[in-house]
Protein backbone atom coordinates (compact mmCIF):
# COMPACT_ATOMS: atom_id res chain seq x y z
CA UNK A 1 0.00 0.00 0.00
CA UNK A 2 1.35 3.41 -0.96
CA UNK A 3 2.34 5.97 1.37
CA UNK A 4 0.15 8.48 1.98
CA UNK A 5 1.06 11.86 0.74
CA UNK A 6 2.97 14.78 2.73
CA UNK A 7 0.00 17.30 1.51
CA UNK A 8 -2.44 15.52 3.07
CA UNK A 9 -0.79 15.42 6.40
CA UNK A 10 -0.31 19.08 5.90
CA UNK A 11 -4.18 19.30 4.98
CA UNK A 12 -5.30 17.17 8.18
CA UNK A 13 -2.74 19.05 10.27
CA UNK A 14 -4.19 22.22 9.48
CA UNK A 15 -8.27 20.97 9.83
CA UNK A 16 -6.66 20.13 13.30
CA UNK A 17 -4.85 23.28 14.34
CA UNK A 18 -7.58 25.64 13.36
CA UNK A 19 -10.61 23.44 15.49
CA UNK A 20 -7.55 24.06 18.60
CA UNK A 21 -6.80 27.45 18.08
CA UNK A 22 -9.95 29.10 17.40
CA UNK A 23 -12.01 29.13 20.81
CA UNK A 24 -14.84 30.39 20.80
CA UNK A 25 -16.26 27.71 18.23
CA UNK A 26 -18.54 25.21 19.40
CA UNK A 27 -17.60 21.50 20.76
CA UNK A 28 -19.74 20.69 17.86
CA UNK A 29 -17.87 22.19 15.55
CA UNK A 30 -14.69 20.35 16.91
CA UNK A 31 -16.13 16.59 16.94
CA UNK A 32 -17.37 17.90 12.94
CA UNK A 33 -13.46 18.79 12.11
CA UNK A 34 -12.79 15.63 13.71
CA UNK A 35 -14.50 13.40 11.78
CA UNK A 36 -13.94 15.41 8.64
CA UNK A 37 -9.97 14.35 9.25
CA UNK A 38 -11.37 10.76 9.37
CA UNK A 39 -13.31 11.21 6.04
CA UNK A 40 -10.07 12.38 4.76
CA UNK A 41 -8.41 9.73 5.33
CA UNK A 42 -11.22 7.00 4.40
CA UNK A 43 -10.77 8.71 0.76
CA UNK A 44 -7.00 8.72 0.95
CA UNK A 45 -7.81 4.42 1.35
CA UNK A 46 -5.57 4.28 4.62
CA UNK A 47 -8.12 3.21 7.41
CA UNK A 48 -10.97 1.41 5.46
CA UNK A 49 -9.70 -1.44 7.30
CA UNK A 50 -9.85 0.21 10.99
CA UNK A 51 -13.48 2.04 10.52
CA UNK A 52 -14.74 -1.39 9.04
CA UNK A 53 -14.32 -2.77 11.95
CA UNK A 54 -15.33 0.11 14.36
CA UNK A 55 -18.34 -0.15 12.22
CA UNK A 56 -18.88 -4.06 12.36
CA UNK A 57 -18.12 -3.30 16.30
CA UNK A 58 -15.32 -5.83 15.89
CA UNK A 59 -11.43 -6.07 14.75
CA UNK A 60 -10.61 -7.20 11.67
CA UNK A 61 -6.70 -8.92 10.76
CA UNK A 62 -6.47 -5.36 9.06
CA UNK A 63 -7.43 -3.21 11.88
CA UNK A 64 -5.07 -5.34 14.36
CA UNK A 65 -1.56 -3.71 12.69
CA UNK A 66 -1.15 -0.80 14.76
CA UNK A 67 -1.69 2.35 13.00
CA UNK A 68 1.56 4.08 13.40
CA UNK A 69 1.29 8.11 13.43
CA UNK A 70 2.00 8.66 10.18
CA UNK A 71 -0.90 6.97 9.32
CA UNK A 72 0.21 4.07 7.32
CA UNK A 73 -1.79 0.55 8.62
CA UNK A 74 0.99 -2.09 7.94
CA UNK A 75 3.47 -2.01 10.27
CA UNK A 76 6.56 -0.97 8.32
CA UNK A 77 10.49 -2.42 9.11
CA UNK A 78 11.32 1.78 9.82
CA UNK A 79 8.69 1.83 12.70
CA UNK A 80 9.64 -1.21 14.46
CA UNK A 81 12.03 0.72 16.75
CA UNK A 82 13.05 0.48 20.13
CA UNK A 83 9.83 1.23 23.02
CA UNK A 84 11.30 4.55 24.94
CA UNK A 85 10.25 6.02 27.74
CA UNK A 86 9.11 10.10 27.43
CA UNK A 87 8.17 11.51 30.52
CA UNK A 88 5.48 9.60 32.20
CA UNK A 89 4.85 7.98 28.71
CA UNK A 90 5.94 4.79 26.47
CA UNK A 91 7.08 5.97 22.95
CA UNK A 92 7.36 4.42 20.04
CA UNK A 93 9.39 6.66 17.53
CA UNK A 94 8.52 9.98 19.72
CA UNK A 95 4.70 9.22 19.26
CA UNK A 96 2.66 7.48 22.18
CA UNK A 97 2.49 3.40 22.60
CA UNK A 98 -0.34 2.40 24.86
CA UNK A 99 0.70 -1.77 25.89
CA UNK A 100 -2.32 -3.99 25.42
CA UNK A 101 -0.75 -6.81 26.36
CA UNK A 102 -0.66 -10.40 27.89
CA UNK A 103 1.40 -13.80 29.60
CA UNK A 104 2.23 -16.78 28.39
CA UNK A 105 4.87 -17.83 30.02
CA UNK A 106 6.07 -21.24 29.23
CA UNK A 107 6.76 -20.18 25.26
CA UNK A 108 10.50 -20.98 25.43
CA UNK A 109 9.93 -24.26 26.74
CA UNK A 110 7.32 -25.45 24.00
CA UNK A 111 9.98 -23.98 21.55
CA UNK A 112 12.30 -26.58 22.22
CA UNK A 113 10.04 -29.29 20.91
CA UNK A 114 8.98 -29.31 17.63
CA UNK A 115 6.10 -31.35 18.54
CA UNK A 116 5.12 -28.14 20.75
CA UNK A 117 6.78 -25.45 19.04
CA UNK A 118 3.53 -24.57 16.51
CA UNK A 119 1.98 -23.39 20.11
CA UNK A 120 4.08 -20.82 19.79
CA UNK A 121 3.24 -19.51 16.85
CA UNK A 122 -0.53 -20.29 17.75
CA UNK A 123 -0.81 -18.09 20.71
CA UNK A 124 1.07 -14.83 19.13
CA UNK A 125 -1.47 -14.83 16.46
CA UNK A 126 -4.43 -15.60 18.13
CA UNK A 127 -3.44 -12.77 20.32
CA UNK A 128 -2.50 -10.23 17.48
CA UNK A 129 -5.62 -11.27 16.36
CA UNK A 130 -7.34 -9.39 19.07
CA UNK A 131 -4.71 -6.53 18.76
CA UNK A 132 -2.57 -7.90 21.70
CA UNK A 133 0.78 -5.90 21.01
CA UNK A 134 3.00 -6.85 24.08
CA UNK A 135 4.04 -10.45 25.80
CA UNK A 136 5.49 -10.96 28.75
CA UNK A 137 7.72 -14.75 28.93
CA UNK A 138 10.24 -16.02 31.14
CA UNK A 139 13.85 -16.05 29.81
CA UNK A 140 14.92 -18.41 32.23
CA UNK A 141 14.78 -21.94 33.02
CA UNK A 142 16.80 -22.34 36.16
CA UNK A 143 18.31 -26.22 37.13
CA UNK A 144 14.80 -28.13 35.98
CA UNK A 145 13.02 -29.49 32.90
CA UNK A 146 14.50 -28.24 29.96
CA UNK A 147 16.21 -25.83 31.46
CA UNK A 148 18.38 -23.09 29.85
CA UNK A 149 21.08 -22.85 32.54
CA UNK A 150 21.57 -26.01 33.52
CA UNK A 151 24.73 -25.09 36.06
CA UNK A 152 25.73 -21.73 37.05
CA UNK A 153 26.99 -19.97 33.88
CA UNK A 154 27.04 -23.69 31.74
CA UNK A 155 23.79 -23.08 29.61
CA UNK A 156 21.99 -25.96 26.51
CA UNK A 157 22.57 -23.90 23.25
CA UNK A 158 18.73 -26.16 21.70
CA UNK A 159 16.89 -24.16 24.50
CA UNK A 160 18.96 -21.23 23.63
CA UNK A 161 17.83 -21.65 20.16
CA UNK A 162 14.19 -21.90 21.48
CA UNK A 163 14.17 -18.89 22.73
CA UNK A 164 15.94 -17.37 19.26
CA UNK A 165 12.16 -18.70 17.73
CA UNK A 166 10.23 -17.38 20.55
CA UNK A 167 11.78 -13.78 20.20
CA UNK A 168 11.62 -14.17 16.13
CA UNK A 169 8.11 -15.39 15.83
CA UNK A 170 6.62 -12.44 17.85
CA UNK A 171 7.91 -9.76 15.23
CA UNK A 172 6.49 -11.65 12.72
CA UNK A 173 3.27 -10.53 14.20
CA UNK A 174 3.69 -7.21 15.90
CA UNK A 175 4.19 -8.75 19.01
CA UNK A 176 6.91 -6.98 21.58
CA UNK A 177 8.25 -8.77 24.80
CA UNK A 178 9.14 -8.60 27.97
CA UNK A 179 11.65 -10.73 28.96
CA UNK A 180 11.73 -12.12 32.80
CA UNK A 181 15.27 -13.08 33.79
CA UNK A 182 14.61 -15.11 36.76
CA UNK A 183 11.75 -15.80 39.42
CA UNK A 184 11.05 -15.37 43.28
CA UNK A 185 9.90 -18.56 43.36
CA UNK A 186 11.32 -22.18 42.93
CA UNK A 187 8.92 -22.59 39.44
CA UNK A 188 11.66 -23.04 36.67
CA UNK A 189 13.97 -22.76 39.30
CA UNK A 190 14.51 -19.62 40.06
CA UNK A 191 16.20 -17.75 43.68
CA UNK A 192 15.74 -21.06 45.46
CA UNK A 193 17.81 -22.91 42.55
CA UNK A 194 20.52 -19.96 42.57
CA UNK A 195 20.95 -20.69 46.46
CA UNK A 196 20.91 -24.41 45.88
CA UNK A 197 23.36 -23.96 43.74
CA UNK A 198 25.42 -21.56 46.06
CA UNK A 199 25.20 -24.12 48.77
CA UNK A 200 26.70 -26.69 46.17
CA UNK A 201 29.52 -24.45 45.75
CA UNK A 202 30.31 -24.31 49.49
CA UNK A 203 28.70 -21.18 50.27
CA UNK A 204 27.13 -20.98 54.33
CA UNK A 205 23.63 -20.19 53.28
CA UNK A 206 20.92 -19.91 55.51
CA UNK A 207 17.35 -19.27 53.45
CA UNK A 208 16.70 -18.17 49.93
CA UNK A 209 17.06 -14.67 50.62
CA UNK A 210 20.48 -15.04 50.50
CA UNK A 211 20.23 -14.47 47.13
CA UNK A 212 19.37 -10.83 47.71
CA UNK A 213 22.12 -10.01 50.35
CA UNK A 214 24.99 -12.63 51.19
CA UNK A 215 28.31 -10.76 51.47
CA UNK A 216 30.03 -13.75 49.38
CA UNK A 217 27.53 -14.22 46.74
CA UNK A 218 27.56 -10.55 46.33
CA UNK A 219 31.05 -10.35 45.97
CA UNK A 220 30.78 -13.13 43.18
CA UNK A 221 28.43 -10.99 41.21
CA UNK A 222 31.51 -8.19 41.35
CA UNK A 223 34.54 -10.60 40.48
CA UNK A 224 32.89 -12.44 37.74
CA UNK A 225 33.90 -15.68 39.22
CA UNK A 226 31.96 -19.57 38.91
CA UNK A 227 29.28 -19.72 41.63
CA UNK A 228 29.32 -15.58 42.09
CA UNK A 229 28.49 -15.09 38.91
CA UNK A 230 25.15 -16.74 38.95
CA UNK A 231 22.56 -14.07 37.78
CA UNK A 232 25.08 -11.81 36.50
CA UNK A 233 26.04 -13.95 33.95
CA UNK A 234 22.51 -14.76 33.12
CA UNK A 235 22.23 -11.17 32.24
CA UNK A 236 25.51 -11.08 30.38
CA UNK A 237 25.08 -14.50 28.41
CA UNK A 238 20.96 -13.31 27.47
CA UNK A 239 21.31 -9.74 26.87
CA UNK A 240 24.77 -10.39 24.22
CA UNK A 241 22.86 -13.25 22.69
CA UNK A 242 23.15 -13.40 18.93
CA UNK A 243 19.77 -14.46 17.90
CA UNK A 244 20.24 -17.73 15.93
CA UNK A 245 17.04 -17.13 13.52
CA UNK A 246 17.75 -13.39 12.90
CA UNK A 247 20.99 -12.73 13.51
CA UNK A 248 20.33 -9.69 15.76
CA UNK A 249 22.00 -9.43 18.94
CA UNK A 250 19.10 -9.39 21.70
CA UNK A 251 20.06 -6.16 23.29
CA UNK A 252 20.02 -4.57 20.10
CA UNK A 253 16.21 -6.22 18.91
CA UNK A 254 13.47 -3.50 19.11
CA UNK A 255 11.05 -6.76 20.00
CA UNK A 256 12.52 -6.69 22.93
CA UNK A 257 10.22 -4.28 25.04
CA UNK A 258 12.26 -4.24 28.65
CA UNK A 259 14.22 -6.64 30.27
CA UNK A 260 12.57 -7.51 34.27
CA UNK A 261 15.02 -8.23 36.85
CA UNK A 262 12.76 -11.15 38.87
CA UNK A 263 9.34 -11.87 39.03
CA UNK A 264 7.68 -10.76 42.30
CA UNK A 265 10.59 -10.23 44.65
CA UNK A 266 10.09 -10.55 47.78
CA UNK A 267 12.84 -10.70 50.92
CA UNK A 268 10.41 -11.74 53.85
CA UNK A 269 13.95 -12.05 56.18
CA UNK A 270 14.00 -8.08 55.81
CA UNK A 271 10.52 -6.18 56.36
CA UNK A 272 12.97 -3.23 56.36
CA UNK A 273 13.33 -3.75 52.82
CA UNK A 274 16.74 -2.81 52.43
CA UNK A 275 18.47 -6.13 51.26
CA UNK A 276 16.23 -6.24 48.38
CA UNK A 277 16.83 -2.31 47.61
CA UNK A 278 20.20 -2.64 47.53
CA UNK A 279 19.60 -5.52 45.20
CA UNK A 280 17.50 -3.60 43.13
CA UNK A 281 19.61 -0.65 42.85
CA UNK A 282 22.91 -2.73 41.83
CA UNK A 283 21.11 -4.97 39.42
CA UNK A 284 19.37 -2.07 37.46
CA UNK A 285 22.47 -0.10 37.04
CA UNK A 286 24.11 -3.70 35.79
CA UNK A 287 21.86 -4.57 33.28
CA UNK A 288 21.83 -0.59 31.74
CA UNK A 289 25.71 -0.97 31.79
CA UNK A 290 25.15 -4.05 29.41
CA UNK A 291 22.21 -3.19 27.31
CA UNK A 292 21.54 1.21 27.76
CA UNK A 293 18.82 0.61 24.71
CA UNK A 294 16.40 -1.29 26.28
CA UNK A 295 13.85 -0.16 29.13
CA UNK A 296 14.15 -2.07 32.67
CA UNK A 297 11.68 -3.04 35.38
CA UNK A 298 11.59 -4.80 38.02
CA UNK A 299 8.74 -7.13 38.52
CA UNK A 300 7.15 -6.00 41.70
CA UNK A 301 3.55 -6.81 42.82
CA UNK A 302 3.20 -3.60 44.11
CA UNK A 303 3.32 -3.48 47.77
CA UNK A 304 3.25 -0.41 49.65
CA UNK A 305 6.36 -0.65 52.24
CA UNK A 306 7.95 1.21 55.18
CA UNK A 307 9.04 4.32 52.98
CA UNK A 308 5.10 5.48 52.70
CA UNK A 309 3.42 4.58 55.67
CA UNK A 310 0.44 7.05 54.49
CA UNK A 311 0.16 4.49 51.48
CA UNK A 312 -0.08 0.87 53.27
CA UNK A 313 -3.80 1.47 53.60
CA UNK A 314 -3.84 0.55 49.93
CA UNK A 315 -2.55 -2.85 50.22
CA UNK A 316 -4.90 -5.77 50.06
CA UNK A 317 -3.70 -7.06 54.07
CA UNK A 318 -1.00 -6.07 56.31
CA UNK A 319 0.91 -9.08 55.25
CA UNK A 320 1.58 -7.39 52.09
CA UNK A 321 4.19 -4.37 54.03
CA UNK A 322 6.35 -7.34 56.18
CA UNK A 323 7.36 -9.45 52.63
CA UNK A 324 10.56 -6.61 51.85
CA UNK A 325 9.09 -4.60 49.03
CA UNK A 326 8.48 -0.96 48.52
CA UNK A 327 7.02 0.44 45.65
CA UNK A 328 7.97 3.84 45.50
CA UNK A 329 11.19 3.50 47.14
CA UNK A 330 12.35 0.24 44.67
CA UNK A 331 10.99 2.32 42.00
CA UNK A 332 12.96 5.86 42.28
CA UNK A 333 16.12 3.43 41.16
CA UNK A 334 18.50 4.57 38.76
CA UNK A 335 18.18 2.72 35.97
CA UNK A 336 14.81 1.83 36.64
CA UNK A 337 12.36 3.08 33.72
CA UNK A 338 8.75 2.29 34.32
CA UNK A 339 6.75 0.67 37.31
CA UNK A 340 4.85 -2.96 37.08
CA UNK A 341 2.15 -4.06 39.40
CA UNK A 342 0.27 -7.18 39.96
CA UNK A 343 -3.45 -7.41 40.84
CA UNK A 344 -5.00 -10.14 42.17
CA UNK A 345 -7.65 -9.63 44.70
CA UNK A 346 -8.97 -13.44 44.93
CA UNK A 347 -5.20 -14.34 45.74
CA UNK A 348 -4.71 -11.72 48.50
CA UNK A 349 -8.18 -10.61 49.84
CA UNK A 350 -10.05 -13.23 49.62
CA UNK A 351 -10.50 -16.11 47.18
CA UNK A 352 -14.58 -16.20 47.02
CA UNK A 353 -15.90 -14.01 44.38
CA UNK A 354 -16.95 -10.48 45.67
CA UNK A 355 -17.89 -7.05 43.76
CA UNK A 356 -15.50 -5.87 46.86
CA UNK A 357 -12.82 -7.18 44.36
CA UNK A 358 -13.97 -4.92 41.79
CA UNK A 359 -13.59 -2.08 44.23
CA UNK A 360 -10.09 -2.59 45.17
CA UNK A 361 -9.05 -2.95 41.57
CA UNK A 362 -10.17 0.25 40.61
CA UNK A 363 -8.38 1.86 43.90
CA UNK A 364 -5.04 -0.47 43.74
CA UNK A 365 -4.91 0.74 40.36
CA UNK A 366 -5.50 4.64 40.36
CA UNK A 367 -3.05 4.99 43.64
CA UNK A 368 -0.34 3.85 41.66
CA UNK A 369 -1.01 5.44 38.31
CA UNK A 370 -1.23 8.22 41.08
CA UNK A 371 1.91 7.51 42.13
CA UNK A 372 3.89 6.80 38.81
CA UNK A 373 2.78 10.41 38.15
CA UNK A 374 3.28 12.63 40.93
CA UNK A 375 6.43 10.52 42.95
CA UNK A 376 7.80 8.33 40.33
CA UNK A 377 7.74 10.51 36.91
CA UNK A 378 7.38 7.16 34.41
CA UNK A 379 4.70 4.46 33.08
CA UNK A 380 2.94 1.66 35.20
CA UNK A 381 1.90 -1.13 33.54
CA UNK A 382 0.00 -3.98 35.13
CA UNK A 383 1.57 -6.57 34.18
CA UNK A 384 -0.04 -9.38 35.34
CA UNK A 385 -4.18 -9.42 36.24
CA UNK A 386 -6.54 -11.89 36.28
CA UNK A 387 -9.20 -14.28 38.18
CA UNK A 388 -8.91 -17.99 38.66
CA UNK A 389 -12.05 -20.07 36.77
CA UNK A 390 -11.08 -22.60 40.10
CA UNK A 391 -12.33 -19.39 42.47
CA UNK A 392 -15.91 -19.89 44.28
CA UNK A 393 -18.88 -18.20 42.69
CA UNK A 394 -16.66 -17.50 39.10
CA UNK A 395 -18.25 -16.60 36.03
CA UNK A 396 -16.85 -15.40 32.80
CA UNK A 397 -19.05 -12.27 33.34
CA UNK A 398 -17.49 -11.59 36.50
CA UNK A 399 -13.79 -12.32 34.17
CA UNK A 400 -15.15 -9.80 31.93
CA UNK A 401 -16.16 -6.97 34.11
CA UNK A 402 -12.61 -7.37 35.97
CA UNK A 403 -11.08 -7.14 32.51
CA UNK A 404 -13.17 -3.76 31.81
CA UNK A 405 -12.88 -2.11 34.99
CA UNK A 406 -8.91 -2.34 34.25
CA UNK A 407 -9.10 -1.36 30.75
CA UNK A 408 -11.28 1.91 31.30
CA UNK A 409 -9.44 2.78 34.50
CA UNK A 410 -6.39 2.61 32.08
CA UNK A 411 -8.17 4.36 29.29
CA UNK A 412 -9.01 7.42 31.80
CA UNK A 413 -5.36 7.80 32.17
CA UNK A 414 -4.21 7.91 29.00
CA UNK A 415 -7.21 10.08 28.22
CA UNK A 416 -5.63 12.75 30.94
CA UNK A 417 -1.86 11.91 29.64
CA UNK A 418 -1.33 10.02 33.12
CA UNK A 419 1.03 7.51 34.00
CA UNK A 420 -1.25 4.44 32.81
CA UNK A 421 0.92 2.97 30.51
CA UNK A 422 -0.92 -0.48 30.26
CA UNK A 423 -1.73 -3.54 31.24
CA UNK A 424 -1.08 -7.59 30.60
CA UNK A 425 -3.40 -10.12 30.97
CA UNK A 426 -2.70 -13.24 33.23
CA UNK A 427 -2.71 -15.37 30.66
CA UNK A 428 -3.60 -16.18 27.18
CA UNK A 429 -3.10 -19.78 26.32
CA UNK A 430 -3.90 -21.45 22.59
CA UNK A 431 -6.08 -24.19 21.74
CA UNK A 432 -4.75 -27.54 23.71
CA UNK A 433 -3.03 -26.38 26.34
CA UNK A 434 -5.95 -26.79 29.10
CA UNK A 435 -3.50 -29.06 30.87
CA UNK A 436 -1.21 -26.00 31.73
CA UNK A 437 -3.84 -23.93 32.94
CA UNK A 438 -3.57 -22.76 36.68
CA UNK A 439 -7.59 -21.69 36.43
CA UNK A 440 -6.33 -17.88 35.47
CA UNK A 441 -6.02 -19.07 31.39
CA UNK A 442 -7.80 -17.59 28.64
CA UNK A 443 -8.52 -19.23 25.33
CA UNK A 444 -9.11 -16.91 23.07
CA UNK A 445 -10.90 -19.21 20.82
CA UNK A 446 -13.74 -20.51 23.08
CA UNK A 447 -14.02 -17.14 25.40
CA UNK A 448 -16.33 -15.12 22.39
CA UNK A 449 -17.37 -12.29 25.53
CA UNK A 450 -13.52 -11.87 26.86
CA UNK A 451 -11.97 -11.95 22.95
CA UNK A 452 -14.87 -9.54 22.09
CA UNK A 453 -13.75 -6.60 24.99
CA UNK A 454 -10.25 -7.27 24.48
CA UNK A 455 -10.80 -6.58 21.00
CA UNK A 456 -12.51 -3.07 21.53
CA UNK A 457 -9.65 -2.24 23.62
CA UNK A 458 -7.20 -2.85 21.43
CA UNK A 459 -9.05 -0.52 18.67
CA UNK A 460 -9.46 2.34 21.29
CA UNK A 461 -5.91 2.21 21.69
CA UNK A 462 -4.81 2.01 18.05
CA UNK A 463 -7.04 4.98 17.50
CA UNK A 464 -6.00 6.83 20.46
CA UNK A 465 -2.53 6.52 19.09
CA UNK A 466 -3.57 7.25 15.64
CA UNK A 467 -5.23 10.79 16.41
CA UNK A 468 -1.85 11.59 17.64
CA UNK A 469 0.08 12.57 13.97
CA UNK A 470 2.22 15.34 15.16
CA UNK A 471 5.03 15.59 17.69
CA UNK A 472 2.40 16.69 20.97
CA UNK A 473 2.22 14.65 24.47
CA UNK A 474 -1.06 14.09 25.30
CA UNK A 475 -0.61 15.45 28.49
CA UNK A 476 0.05 19.03 26.81
CA UNK A 477 -2.00 22.42 27.56
CA UNK A 478 -4.51 21.30 25.15
CA UNK A 479 -5.50 18.02 26.00
CA UNK A 480 -8.88 19.26 27.13
CA UNK A 481 -9.15 20.01 23.33
CA UNK A 482 -9.81 16.68 22.49
CA UNK A 483 -12.56 15.99 24.41
CA UNK A 484 -14.71 15.10 21.29
CA UNK A 485 -12.51 12.75 19.77
CA UNK A 486 -12.34 10.89 23.34
CA UNK A 487 -15.87 11.07 23.48
CA UNK A 488 -15.97 9.32 19.97
CA UNK A 489 -13.86 6.60 21.52
CA UNK A 490 -16.01 6.25 24.75
CA UNK A 491 -18.80 5.42 21.98
CA UNK A 492 -16.68 3.19 20.36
Amino acid sequence: MPSSSPLLHQIILLFILVSLHIHHVTMATHITIFFVVIIILIFNGHTNGLLHGLNEGQVTDTTMHRVDCKGDVEMEDDAWMMVQKSGNQFVVNNQPFYVNGFNTYWLMVFAVDNSTRGKVTQVFQQASDVGLTVCRTWAFNDGQWRALQKKPSLYDEDVFKALDFVVSEAKKFNIRLILSLTNNWDAYGGKPQYVKWGKEAGLNLTNDDDFFSHPTLKSYYKSHVKASFLFKRTLYTVLNRVNTVTNMTYKDDPTIFAWELINEPRCESDPSGDKLQEWIEEMAVYVKTIDPKHLVEIGLEGFYGPSTPNKVQYNPNTYAQQVGTDFIRNHQVLGVDFASVHIYADSWISPSISNDHIAFTKSWMQSHIDDAENYLGMPVVFSEFGVSKKDPGYNESYRDNLISTVYNTLLDSAKKGGSGGGSLLWQVFPDGTEYMDDGYAIILSKSPSTSSIISRHSTRLTLFNSLCKWKCHWGCKKKHEFDGGFHFLDEL
